[in-house]
């Protein structure tokens, strides 16, 4: 079974979108969408700095913009995977990392890729904004005991933002209560500042959680065509409109990608296809899910790869 992931923000980089503009149509699609979201994502994936794409207003629609473009590309008839029989590929399960529930959202056919772009275009400027009330940050917690992690972050006020699996936690707060934390750290843990605006997936976020939830109320979801899997407890959701708000309330609930993997394990997932810009949860499959092939997309030269592993997944 192939599972195809979106990842979330800090996955950009500087340049990621360039060699992709080459593949036809691609340029027209995200020009199309840069309408939508009032930004040029063009000029952020290829030519703007790291600092620029820091930005959480322009970081989440220029991700979920990226991955449905390449997801177009490598799911269509003709795309990377076909077979040449002039059907779309379809995956078995879908699942995104925080920002990344947009793209898979619009995968399963619960937003459009239009109404995806739209609002996260929103979530966003809105989180940017909760951002600046107070001065917080993340911090990755890379190894140790859970169990003695998630206590070390609880007693400094933090909040578990992120449980990744894979020995990757994130702990969110402001920023004394990070630098308590840094000064105090878990045993056997290493601690990894997070270049983020803001404490994403907590109860700082709860402005964002209010705008968002307004801005969705004109938006009709469909039910996920595909099994969709949630970050706020890695299960399958066969609501859209459960999904919708999901994801609103997302913005100020911890990410459970752990729970997702586990999820992805009992289905019997044995290939996972990382859209871009691809590489931190197949990073993260490989140590959570051994044995699973693995294709992060990060330039087309990584298509191939992936047209092989849906070859082989769609002729089981």
């Amino acid at each position: 079974m192939l599972v195809i992931v979106a990842p979330g923000q800090g996955a950009q980089t500087p340049g990621f979108l360039s060699p992709w503009l080459e593949i036809p149509g691609l340029r027209d699609r995200l020009s199309a969408w840069s309408d939508v979201a009032g930004l040029d994502l063009i000029s952020y994936g290829t030519t703007a700095g790291a600092d620029e794409i820091r930005d959480t207003a322009v970081a989440q629609p220029l991700l979920v913009a990226a991955g449905l473009a390449v997801a177009e590309v490598l799911l269509s008839p003709a795309g990377a995977g076909s077979a040449g029989d002039g059907g779309a590929v379809t995956p078995g399960v879908v699942a995104g990392h925080s920002v990344g529930e947009f793209t898979a959202a619009a995968l399963a056919g619960v937003l459009t890729p239009e109404q995806a772009v739209a609002l996260v275009g929103q979530r966003g400027q809105a989180m940017a904004k909760a951002a600046a009330i107070t001065q917080t940050g993340m911090t990755a917690v890379l190894g140790g005991d859970e169990e003695e992690v998630l206590g070390a972050i609880e007693r400094h006020g933090l909040t578990p933002a992120n449980i990744n699996g894979a020995g990757q936690i994130v702990a969110a707060g402001t920023a004394e209560q990070l630098a308590a934390f840094a000064a105090d750290p878990p045993a056997r843990a290493r601690l990894r500042s997070l270049s983020v605006a803001g404490a994403f997936h907590t109860h700082h976020m709860a402005p964002a959680v209010e705008h968002l939830r307004s801005e969705a109320a004109g938006v009709t979801p469909g039910d996920p065509r595909v099994t969709l899997l949630s970050n706020a407890d890695g299960q399958a959701v066969a609501s859209g409109a459960e999904f919708v708000e999901r994801l609103i309330a997302q913005v100020a609930r911890p990410v459970r990608w752990d729970l997702c993997m586990a999820t992805m394990a009992g289905l019997g997932v044995t290939a996972m296809i990382e859209l871009l810009p691809g590489g931190t949860l197949t990073g993260l499959a490989k140590r959570a899910l051994p044995g699973i092939e693995t294709v992060p997309l990060k330039t087309p030269d990584d298509l191939a790869a992936a047209g092989t592993v849906i070859s082989k997944e769609t002729a089981q």
